[in-house]
């Protein structure tokens, strides 16, 4: 099964980078969601529709849960966890922090994931109880416990969705304070399959959905590392999210005391 996804990830991926790079300069293909700054491209519906004709050629009876699509056969207890291209603002901005991210769910747990990077051409791949693996490489989280000494990542899309007073901003300026650094790189996917690979030590951000996580989550927690909400609990990512090496995830939950989501 781990094959299958990764396969489908690879070719979905090497779908939306090709679309890419005939797209070029012209953003006719481009459409906003809830606000200007929520974006769509007809590559990310052509890429999930690919997806999704592959698995229900292999697994007609299984549920999708897809971005663009929404939730197909909702009775299974399977379901296809697909974001066709997480990181959409890069993309149309050709920049590299974009990936494809897919997610076999069993009864809401996830047992396989693969995302894959196609700028990057790496494939972070991983299964229930058997490890995470980059190009087939196996990955392990950092051990870093100082904040001063890591690399953090977060994303802003609760700013994209409007949100004026419980937003990421404040966290984002006390958090800089500490960290060595903190980076920005565009698609959650790929700032989880980061952690997991020890490139960055942490990563949170609020107002993620299922299909951005669903992989990644999957990929940091057999890397070794450590998933909650921002309050430590377990209600992500509804409630925020945080991913880290377990040594650093204490020092980075109490930047997030009495944490609560905004609600529009």
């Amino acid at each position: 099964m781990l094959e299958f996804i990764s396969d489908l990830a690879r070719q979905g991926g090497g779908m939306a980078a090709a679309l890419r790079k005939k797209m070029g300069n012209d953003s006719s293909g481009i459409a906003c969601k809830a606000t200007i700054r929520d974006v769509v491209t007809e590559a990310d519906r052509i890429v999930e529709n690919f997806v999704i004709q592959k698995i229900h050629e292999r697994f007609p009876e299984h549920g999708i849960y897809g971005e663009e699509n929404g939730h197909i056969n909702s009775g299974s207890p399977y379901c296809w966890v697909i974001d066709p291209i997480d990181g959409t603002a890069s993309y149309i901005h050709n920049q590299p922090g974009y990936s494809i991210s897919i997610a076999l769910q069993y009864q809401g747990q996830s047992q396989y994931g693969a995302i894959y990077c196609p700028v990057l051409q790496e494939l972070f791949a991983a299964e229930q109880g058997r490890g995470a693996f980059c190009n087939g490489e196996k990955i392990q989280v950092c051990d870093h416990g100082s904040l001063a000494e890591s690399q953090v990542s977060t994303g802003f899309s609760c700013l994209r969705a409007g949100w004026k007073k419980r937003n990421n901003l404040s966290y984002f300026c006390e958090i800089a304070k500490e960290a060595r650094e903190v980076r920005r790189f565009g698609s959650a996917a790929l700032d989880l399959c980061f952690v997991a690979a020890g490139r960055l030590d942490a990563f949170w951000e609020l107002n993620l959905q299922l299909y951005d996580i669903a992989a990644g989550t999957l990929i940091v927690s057999e890397a070794g590392g450590q998933i909650s909400d921002l309050i430590g609990g377990e209600n992500w990512p509804e409630q925020g999210m945080l991913a880290s090496n377990k040594t650093l995830h204490p020092a980075m939950l109490e930047f997030f005391t009495g944490y609560q989501r905004e609600e529009n």
